[in-house]
């Protein structure tokens, strides 16, 4: 692993890094969407506060505070939705469906970019934070205060099932076989549930809030941040982690671990700590060590791309991309 990888300077917080083509892709705080290769976009009158990689697979979308949903490519930018006075808070995308939903206070918007004239709306009693689809993109997971609303994505007329916790809900993601959702709290907690009979599971024992948690290995495990190195939580057997035992994967760092990020089969587990260092985990071998090997700025966003090559960003705009020797 190359220690200093190919270091950037962005100029402004990075919101979200994904991948596109095989490319790092960073979605910057002062509205602007940058390539690896150095293309750049300015996407937005404003921060980009949410991204997501186009459902088709070709470029990413980005929610900003001036109100816009905006899909890049690298060259040119076009406009999907207008909520004029409004942030976008949230996105969720899912290919299966081509849908994209994305959240704006207490309002959630279904669109389709194949269909003009598809439109769906589904209003909550307190803002949402976070979104989700499973993965055929038929259910759409909607995190809010007081729980998780489920919602079927091209039914009109419907009431929520909506999955109760006490307190602010602010992300959440279904498991890969769609039987569980889990939602992260304002709390240093999780919560995940049981979709067949409803049954419900707190997630605690963390240090920190939970700002990063993502599937691996298939859907096997679910890997988050908030706890000294990474916590991995069990969703194998029909009861998922329910009267399971989380495991810790220790990474080369101090303190608590601020960020994680994994490729989907689970190869490589990378993590960020609260002084700005990067380190990384190899699962066949346990091959371990330090892509960003400096303290610095706290770490705002982080990845694992397809070919386990490790990209983050800071709070400050400083960003790098780390190859795995």
């Amino acid at each position: 692993m190359t220690p200093a990888g190919d270091s950037l300077q962005l100029g402004a917080y990075v919101c979200a890094i994904l991948e596109d083509r095989g490319q790092a892709v960073f979605a910057l705080g002062d509205g602007s969407v940058r390539w690896e290769d150095g293309a750049i976009v300015q996407a937005h009158q404003g921060a980009v506060l949410c991204a997501a990689v186009h459902p088709s697979g070709e470029g990413v979308i980005t929610g900003g505070d001036d109100g816009r949903l905006v899909w890049s490519d690298g060259r040119t930018t076009r406009v999907l939705e207008e909520t004029p006075g409004r942030w976008i808070d949230a996105l969720a995308v899912a290919p299966a469906s081509g849908l994209i939903a994305l959240a704006s206070g207490k309002r959630v918007t279904v669109i389709d970019p194949a269909e003009p004239k598809f439109r769906r709306e589904f209003v909550h009693g307190a803002s949402v934070a976070g979104l989700a689809f499973d993965a055929g993109g038929r259910r759409l997971a909607a995190a809010t205060y007081g729980g998780v609303a489920l919602w079927y994505a091209r039914i009109a007329a419907q009431k929520p099932v909506m999955l109760r916790c006490a307190g602010s809900h602010l992300a959440v993601r279904f498991s890969r076989d769609a039987r569980f959702v889990v939602s992260a709290m304002q709390e240093p907690a999780l919560h995940a549930w049981r979709l067949a009979d409803g049954q419900d599971m707190a997630m605690s024992g963390y240090a920190a809030r939970v700002r990063a948690f993502a599937f691996g290995d298939g859907g096997r495990w679910l890997a988050t941040s908030g706890a000294p190195g990474v916590v991995l939580w069990p969703f194998t057997g029909s009861g998922g982690p329910m009267g399971k035992q989380a495991l810790q994967v220790d990474l080369p760092l101090q303190g608590v671990t601020t960020m994680v990020a994994l490729d989907p089969l689970g190869a490589m587990i990378a993590g960020s700590a609260e002084d700005g260092r990067v380190a990384f985990k190899v699962t066949a071998d346990d091959r371990q060590g330090l892509v960003k090997n400096q303290p610095g700025p706290p770490i705002s966003a982080l990845a694992v791309l397809e070919d386990l090559r490790i990209a983050w960003g800071d709070e400050a705009g400083g960003a790098g991309v780390a190859v795995a020797a």
